[in-house]
């Protein structure tokens, strides 16, 4: 199977975190601790952190979902709610995007035995 067919109509999530000036590392840190309420969930493919190179106390957030309706179901459960609230008191400001993955192709780098 292609990498194409397996991640063509993945729904997709994209958070954008601007944290507290100073609470970085605890944030890291509760985040890191609490990944299970959302990688546990059955249509959750995985979920990633990043913090920003432009922006300071800025992280991004990513998760990939079976498909939206997988997606929906976690957004309204009690561990979403329970996991969001873990975040909230880090958090100053964010943004929160929705998308479907249309088509990916790989780079030479994904592609290459190592």
């Amino acid at each position: 199977m292609s990498t194409e067919a397996r991640t063509e109509g993945q729904f997709r999530v994209l958070l954008r975190m601007q944290i507290n000036p100073g609470m970085e590392a605890d944030f890291e840190k509760t985040w890191r601790g609490s990944t299970e309420a959302v990688t546990g969930h059955p249509a959750c493919l995985g979920q990633w952190l990043s913090k920003s190179a432009d922006e300071e106390s800025t992280y991004y957030i990513v998760s990939d979902w079976v498909d939206e309706p997988g997606f929906r179901e976690f957004e309204t459960s009690d561990a979403h709610l329970a996991h969001r609230e873990r975040l909230h008191p880090f958090r100053s400001q964010g943004s929160f995007n929705t998308m479907t993955v249309v088509a990916h192709v790989p780079g030479k780098a994904g592609t290459d035995a190592h």
